[in-house]
């Protein structure tokens, strides 16, 4: 009987599908597989990339086989990614949500809007990152408790100083005294 209830109660939440990823998840494949995959395809293809060792793909294989495995030794990178990847999952979704609602409200062509969905991207990324930080142990949440008001002040009038500076308008050329232009460049 409490065999049945068991089953029962194990198939409805996450159904096989729920019941393979935590195995999967219990056996490592999420806190080293995926990792120790990601870090490898990463210093594999910047050291393919840069070529420091010309085309020889072994020494490139080999340091990034040694990188991927002694960044698995201790439990930090797993930690880090299980922070961060869930919350990069989440600000995608929060980004794909507005891209959608501004796209149905606004010329997809304006430069404002543009600018605008890149400042919420990278706001967004920000807060990924310092809320990942500061999950996994660093003083950024601290740091960031008691000086947030500096930054968001130090951002708004970066912002205020590129609008003033790109309102600008361009100097007609044409208007400059001849002797400012260079030599060959007169008539």
């Amino acid at each position: 009987m409490l065999n049945g209830v068991f089953v029962l109660a194990s198939a409805f939440p996450g159904g096989a599908l729920g019941d393979l990823l935590t195995k999967w998840a219990d056996a490592g494949f999420f806190s080293y597989l995926l990792p120790f995959l990601l870090i490898f395809a990463l210093v594999f293809g910047i050291l393919t990339r840069v070529k420091i060792f010309k085309d020889n793909r072994v020494v490139n294989g080999i340091i990034a086989l040694a990188v991927a495995l002694m960044a698995l030794q201790f439990t930090f990178v797993p930690d880090f990614f299980s922070q961060i990847f869930p919350r990069v999952g989440v600000a995608l979704a929060i980004i794909l949500g507005i891209m959608i609602i501004v796209g149905l409200f606004a010329d997809p062509n304006s430069n404002l809007i543009n600018y605008i969905l890149l400042g919420v991207g990278v706001i967004t990324i920000g807060v990924v990152i310092i809320q990942s930080a500061g999950a996994v142990g660093w003083q950024s949440g601290q740091w960031w408790a008691e000086n947030w008001a500096i930054v968001v002040g130090a951002i708004v009038l970066f912002i205020l100083i590129a609008v003033i500076i790109g309102s600008a308008s361009p100097r007609d050329k044409s208007k400059e005294p001849v002797m400012f232009k260079p030599f060959w460049t007169r008539d």
